[in-house]
């Protein structure tokens, strides 16, 4: 059924009684061209990808929870491309040029706003820095501008522009065409978009095993039986070690808990995305009014998600001081993700030491933003069996090459 203006209307008259089904609940086959380990957003842009691009609809989504209960909805919601190297900023403004019509092209509302992004310099080194990472941007064909202590108040006047504030606020980045999306829509519009398309998508099924047969990999093992699979895709976010482990391969990826906070709804007092570096903090506001806080990795690696007090200080703290206005807004939840970081704070997408078995991982704190550009290009490896040329640069060899894409910086406050 397509969405409408008029379908709404018509079901509302109705009493909403005619609506089908977003996507089916199917019995697993027992062999498929592919099958895509993960029904996070990645996942179900992979397989999306796969059956319109490719024409590869034998394709299976095996998830253990449901669909967006993992990273996909426990995240902070937001959408940029302003990276430093050109690798980076082809890969994340490819996924932000894909969210822009997204909307249309999955007729599902995934609720991007396009409200921009502010990166704080508080200092004049800051600055110097900052302009560093604008000439950069524009370089590589990104949006990008440096903006001067006036023009930040001007975006956002909730702001501490006290003369005698902590880290006084001498400018900043800005990326207008960033923004924020709503999280579980994109995962959601994915998944009935990709079910249209002859996907099937298998919840509640963990995979146990992976299956290896002459050193290549034919399918995996799942709580629900056997599924053999032509080619095998792992977009498993920070359990991506765990499989790994399963297949006997090791990955340099280190899993860390990532916690996040939303207030009590208020009214609108925030139009754009605020990030600074030096306090570690980034926040928004939703559409229902609610701030959204994020902050830094925890410092231990962990798969717990779920929060600890000295990181509620710091990231609390921290926002109290880039915008003392919020000191008394009450907070309504917090929460944690497992989010998977390389040495280089860049993601993995290729091929895995096992044949047969492929590699989409290692999005740190960038997952959510690059879920079009993921799936986009890593249903283009499965498909062709060889890169994009966006992909390319990222494949796991990079590591015993040496050719890093050190994004540790830009990748905003994570690491």
């Amino acid at each position: 059924m397509k969405y409408s203006a008029f379908s709404i209307l018509r079901e509302g008259l109705r009493g909403h009684r005619g609506w089908a089904k977003a996507w089916h609940n199917p019995t697993p086959k027992d062999t498929y061209d592919v099958v895509i380990i993960g029904g996070g957003g990645h996942g179900l842009a992979t397989a999306y990808y796969l059956a319109k691009n490719h024409g590869v609809s034998r394709v299976a989504v095996i998830e253990k929870g449901w669909l967006g209960g993992g990273n996909t909805g426990r995240n902070t919601t937001a959408i940029r491309s302003n990276y430093f190297y050109p690798q980076s900023t082809a890969l994340y403004d490819l996924s932000v040029r894909l969210y822009e019509d997204l909307s249309r092209e999955l007729n599902y509302n995934v609720m991007f706003s396009q409200r921009g992004i502010m990166t704080l310099a508080h200092s004049e080194p800051d600055m110097e820095m900052a302009a560093r990472q604008v000439n950069a941007m524009q370089l590589g064909g990104v949006d990008a501008e440096l903006l001067n202590r006036d023009q930040v108040r001007k975006y956002a006047p909730l702001l501490n522009f006290r003369d005698d504030a902590r880290f006084p606020i001498h400018g900043a980045t800005w990326q207008g065409r960033a923004g924020t999306g709503r999280h579980d829509a994109v995962a959601w519009g994915y998944a009935r978009a990709a079910d249209s398309l002859g996907v099937d998508i298998i919840q509640n099924c963990a995979v146990t095993g992976v299956l290896i047969e002459g050193g290549v990999c034919k399918g995996v093992e799942t709580s629900q039986g056997l599924i053999r699979a032509g080619k095998v895709g792992a977009a498993v976010a920070g359990h991506s070690t765990n499989l790994a482990d399963m297949a006997g391969y090791s990955l340099p990826i280190h899993s860390y808990a990532l916690q996040a906070f939303v207030s009590e709804p208020v009214k609108p007092v925030m139009n754009t995305v605020a990030l600074s570096p030096a306090l570690g903090v980034y926040f928004s506001q939703s559409d229902k009014g609610g701030i959204v806080v994020g902050g830094g990795l925890d410092r231990v690696p962990s798969y717990g998600q779920r929060g600890n007090t000295p990181m509620h200080d710091v990231v609390l703290g921290g926002l109290v001081e880039m915008a003392p206005i919020l000191a008394k807004v009450k907070l309504l939840r917090h929460w944690g993700g497992i989010v998977d970081v390389t040495p280089d704070s860049s993601p993995i997408i290729g091929p895995s030491p096992v044949p047969g078995l492929y590699l989409n991982c290692g999005w740190g704190t960038g997952g959510f933003k690059a879920i079009p550009a993921g799936g986009y290009l890593f249903a283009h490896l499965l498909a062709r069996d060889s890169h994009h040329e966006i992909s390319r640069p990222f494949d796991l060899d990079r590591f015993q090459t040496g050719h890093l894409i050190d994004e540790s910086a830009a990748s905003g406050i994570a690491h």
